[in-house]
């Protein structure tokens, strides 16, 4: 494929990705930042986990979203009562006919294009663990079948990080499944300004579709094929290691971090950054794309320790001085001819 039809084709996820922040922008003002990282979550097959205080539209933003999108959605109000086969579905014995009788399975709500998993943290373990098969196969095993999810599938949980009474803490091998941990804060005074004199108005916003699951699943292949040069796999490998206490880390990593992140951390690293550069209509990976990344990726895969706490440091704090610490890498000592231009997978022409 030509350099030019490639260009056309990032030219046209770059328009589409614009329509979507347009229509979005309707409903939800400002959260500009929150908004791509959703974006490049859905464009990456990845799964995101929004935090942040009650009123802040988390919950809007998603239910935004699924209009936009030609796809099945599917609500889940996470309680303490709530059962691993209230979302994953259950087998139920049926009646045909007199004497003949037979096992049925019904779908949970798990079986949908978007599920939002809403305030994730309010049931106990057990039932926040239905969901890892699902994020990390996209299937589903009841008895002694398996079922297959709907392509494309991704979750998006809403969590309070202030309430901390009758909640159950996601456990780390779970949190690990979500690809962002996305911080939602307060808006500007200008933006809550804007807010409150368009919400109080009886005006409701219609909403038009701007992709289909074919769609997506097209842009996904598209966002996996834009290529990743050396330079930059090389930077996220050492941004990751340092993340590790020990003989990699700087000191300060040893001091504050009890644990770091894995490799699937530098996955989607990668694969954030490729969503960042094709939803920009680049055709590469920068390594800005990635520093883009990292505060979502690593927030919640950085294990701050007392010591951090004791000194006022947060998982957000160690990351931003980690990349201030490991700095630019120098391109030139890479071969231009193969090393930054390397694509991860074949790029075929999206249809939207």
């Amino acid at each position: 494929m030509s350099t030019d039809k490639i260009g056309e084709y990032l030219s046209q996820f770059n328009h589409a990705r614009k329509q979507m922040v347009e229509q979005l922008g309707r409903v939800i003002i400002g959260q500009t930042d929150v908004i791509d990282q959703i974006l490049a979550a859905i464009f990456t097959k990845g799964h995101c986990l929004l935090v942040g205080v009650p009123g802040l539209a988390k919950t809007l933003m998603v239910s935004s979203l699924s209009q936009i999108l030609d796809v099945s959605f599917r609500r889940v109000q996470f309680t303490p009562d709530l059962m691993p086969s209230d979302i994953t579905g259950t087998t139920v014995l049926d009646e045909k006919e007199p004497g003949k009788r037979e096992f049925r399975f019904v779908k949970g709500p798990v079986f949908t294009n978007i599920l939002l998993a809403d305030e994730i943290n309010r049931t106990p373990p057990k039932t926040q663990a239905a969901l890892l098969q699902a994020m990390a196969e996209r299937e589903v095993t009841i008895g002694q079948e398996t079922h297959k999810l709907p392509d494309p599938f991704f979750v998006i949980a809403t969590q309070n990080p202030i309430e901390q009474e009758g909640t159950y803490t996601l456990p780390e091998a779970q949190q690990d499944r979500f690809m962002f941990n996305i911080y939602v804060g307060y808006p500007s005074f200008e933006e809550e300004k804007k807010i409150l004199a368009q919400t109080t108005k009886d005006e409701v916003h219609e909403l038009t579709k701007v992709l289909s699951s074919k769609a997506i699943v097209n842009l996904q292949k598209l966002v996996r094929g834009v290529p990743v040069g050396d330079y930059v796999v090389d930077y996220v490998a050492k941004l990751v290691r340092s993340t590790r206490p020990g003989l990699d880390a700087p000191d300060f990593i040893t001091r504050w971090v009890d644990y770091g992140a894995g490799p699937r951390a530098g996955q989607f690293l990668i694969r954030a950054g490729q969503a960042f550069a094709a939803m920009d209509g680049r055709f590469s990976v920068s390594i800005d794309d990635i520093k883009k990344a990292a505060i979502p990726v690593l927030r919640h895969r950085v294990g701050a320790n007392f010591q951090s706490q004791a000194e006022g440091k947060r998982s957000d704090d160690i990351v931003k001085q980690l990349l201030a610490h490991i700095g630019e890498p120098e391109v030139s000592k890479y071969d231009r001819g193969t090393g930054r231009s390397r694509p991860t997978s074949p790029m075929k022409r999206p249809e939207f």
